[in-house]
This record gives C-alpha cells, structure tokens and sequence, in this order.
C-alpha cells in the first residue's frame, strides 16, 4: 500500500480528535463477529482433510488465520472509514468514533497481515500461507477498495474473500486443495449473495446515503428479491455436491435436506413480497431470513464437522 494511498484515505474525510484507544477498540478493528465465522469453518476445513494434525500444529494455524482474518477486517475499516461515519450500523466503529486514527488502523492492519502470513507458513507450509496472502488481498484491494464502490455484483464476487478459510484449513493440514475444498469454497461463494442481499433489503437507505452500489440501490428491491431466489436455487445443487465427496456424510446429507428446505422457503417468501407487504410488517420476512441464513452456513459445516469426527472413530468410512 503506497503512502499516497494512505494519504488519499485520511483526505476524504476528516476525524474527530481521537480518544486514547484501549484493548476493546484495537479488538473491535478486528471484526469479531466476522473473524469468528472465518475461524470456525477454517476448523472444520482442517478437521475435514484427510490427514491427521498435531493439536498444536493445528491450534497455530487456525490462531494465525483467525488473526489474518482480523487483519483484513482491521484494513477494511480503515479504507472504509469515511462511510463508516455515513451509515448507522457502523457510526460507532472505532475510527468513526475517534477512538482510533486511520493511520493507526492502517499499521495495526500490516503488521497483522504479516506477522499471520509469516507465522502460517513456518507453522504449517506455503500454500496454505500463499492462501492466507492472496485471501487478505483479495478482500482489501479487490473487494473493499475496488468492486465495493464500483459494482452492484460487488458482493458476488467480493464473497470469495470469506469463502476461502475452509479451503486454508484444509491446505494447512495437507499441503494442497482437494476437490471438497473448492466445494466447501464454493458452497459460501454461493452462499454469500443471498445472505447479505437479505440484509440489503432492510438496510438499504444506509448503502443509499454512504453511496454503496449495492443491488437494492442501483436495480431496486424488486430486482434484489429475484436474485435472491435465484442464488437460493443454485445455491442447492452446490450445497449437495459433497454429500458425494469425501467428507459427505449421513449428518450432512440430513443437514443439506432440511437447511435448503428452509432457505429456498424464505427465498420464496422474499420473492412473493412486495415493498408494501414488507413495509407494513417491518421487513419482517426479510430479517427471519437473514437470521436464518447464518443458521444455514453454521448448520451445514457443524455436519461436516460431526460427519468427520464420526469418522474418525470408525463409526462409518468413505
């Protein structure tokens, strides 16, 4: 990242004097909430591959991960720091809030990023580190400094930056990407539309005022609620394909079942409304399926998860 860069960031738009910064702040720059999604199916990438790992082999990477993740998140505030100040759901953000200088997130971000990529591949090896690298660059240049203020499909394609972690798990426990992991990856790709064209719906007045060509804002909510059920329907072959691969299980054929049975219901629920209807119950529908569609991401990895531990002691094999 260049200094003019920097320089550009902290131009457009000027902070309030900044308070003295505690741990909390410095936390908050990582995107708790978002790091710990980015944890748990990295784990289950890990835990999934074929091959056994040391407990503390294991520990360290997903701790290195984990803090790569954060390091994105930490550079994503700092880039999006001026519309940050715009919108309600991030105003008290540390950097908006003048907890926290731009440059300081800025440095707290590098130093992240690289002590995680370093530390990733001495603990574990290269490709996984090499993946580690290309995840918080694609998130930071590709996603949040281009495709976010640049593109309606922003979040389609800027999803890929929180598909990879299952697929650096599984790269640190093998040293390369199988087949289940492009599907792990490609189950949140697909994923990832829908979930937050859910909460665009109801929280499209903020993209509006921060000036984020979100689908809502460029196309409407007419057309933002035909995507959704389209992704939903692809979604469901996606999801489907590593029942047939080698983490595939009876816990996550179970799973995949009921889940899309009840995410394609709420995509046909959104579908079926119009703004009237939404409005007149709050966006009611809207918010139950956003909420649920974390239920749908957690709930097919934990059967991956329980599928592969099963496994483990012999209680059924590939």
């Amino acid at each position: 990242m260049s200094d003019a860069s920097l320089n550009a960031s902290q131009s457009k738009a000027g902070s309030a004097e900044p308070q003295e910064a505690g741990f909390s702040d410095f936390f908050a720059l990582l995107k708790p909430r978002v790091m710990s999604l980015v944890v748990f199916t990295a784990l289950v990438g890990l835990l999934a591959a074929p091959v056994g790992v040391h407990p503390v082999v294991g520990f360290t990477a997903i701790l290195f991960i984990a803090i790569g993740g954060g390091a994105s998140g930490a550079l994503n505030m700092w880039w999006d720091a001026d519309i940050d100040r715009i919108m309600k759901r991030t105003k008290g953000r540390p950097i908006p809030a003048g907890r926290i200088t731009e440059g300081e997130a800025f440095g707290f971000g590098i130093a992240l990023s690289g002590i995680a990529v370093i530390m990733l591949g001495l603990a574990t090896n290269f490709v996984a580190a090499g993946l580690l690298a290309f995840t918080i660059f694609f998130y930071v240049v590709i996603y949040s400094m281009w495709l976010k203020r640049w593109t309606p499909q922003n979040i389609v394609i800027g999803g890929a930056a929180g598909a990879f972690p299952p697929m650096i798990g599984w790269a640190a426990a093998t040293g390369s990407v199988g087949i289940e992991a492009v599907l792990m990856f490609a189950l949140i790709f697909m994923w990832t539309p829908p979930h937050f064209w859910a909460l665009a719906l109801f929280m499209k007045s903020d993209y509006d005022e921060a000036g984020v060509p979100m689908l809502t804002s460029t196309h409407g909510r007419r057309v933002t609620r035909n995507h959704i059920l389209a992704y939903t329907v692809l979604l469901v072959p996606v999801s489907f394909a590593l029942v047939f691969t080698s983490i595939g299980g009876p816990a996550y054929l179970v799973a995949a079942i009921a889940l899309n049975a009840l995410f394609l219901r709420g995509a046909w629920r959104i579908w079926r409304r119009d703004e009237t209807m939404a409005e007149a119950d709050g966006y009611g529908v809207e918010k139950t399926v956003f909420r649920h569609s974390l239920y749908y991401l957690f709930g097919l990895f934990v059967a991956i998860l329980i599928d592969a531990t099963l496994r483990g002691f012999g209680v059924w094999s590939v």
